[in-house]
């Protein structure tokens, strides 16, 4: 197996329902490990995502976890997912669902490069960038 570099997201709780919606966004196959699974009984943590991971037919893949007790939770301070790429690759319609409830800090729209991109924080504080390859003139 080829190196790979995947952005982890770590989510307060929240990460279930997060992985699910970028399920809906992307494809593929959705995995999802529990603290319990792990042996944990902590009130409240049993059932929170211990690792998530969803793997794509385009060859994404997104990782997770709810935060583990003790660890500070901070949505959006050190990881932004960039997807990039042709036309024609779905990222027209993976920007449209991400963007859907998000503040759009920069709407999908030909840029000083050439390209169409777009940047967006979706509704689980996650920031992501859109750039599609646009054929030069």
């Amino acid at each position: 197996m080829a190196s790979q570099l995947n952005p982890y997201l770590t989510f307060d709780g929240n990460a279930r329902e997060a992985m699910e919606f970028y399920r809906s966004v992307f494809g593929g196959e959705l995995s999802i490990t529990t603290f319990s699974e792990f042996g944990t009984t902590e009130p409240g943590l049993a059932d929170k995502v211990m690792h998530g991971s969803l793997a794509t037919d385009r060859g994404y893949t997104l990782m997770a976890s709810d935060t583990a007790p003790g660890m500070a939770h901070r949505p959006g301070d050190t990881i932004t997912c960039m997807l990039s790429g042709d036309p024609g690759e779905g990222l027209e319609e993976a920007w449209e669902k991400l963007s859907a409830g998000a503040t759009v800090t920069m709407p999908l729209e030909k840029q000083m490069w050439g390209d169409l991109y777009g940047a967006c924080v979706d509704r689980f504080g996650i920031p992501w960038m859109v750039n599609i390859s646009q054929p030069q003139s």
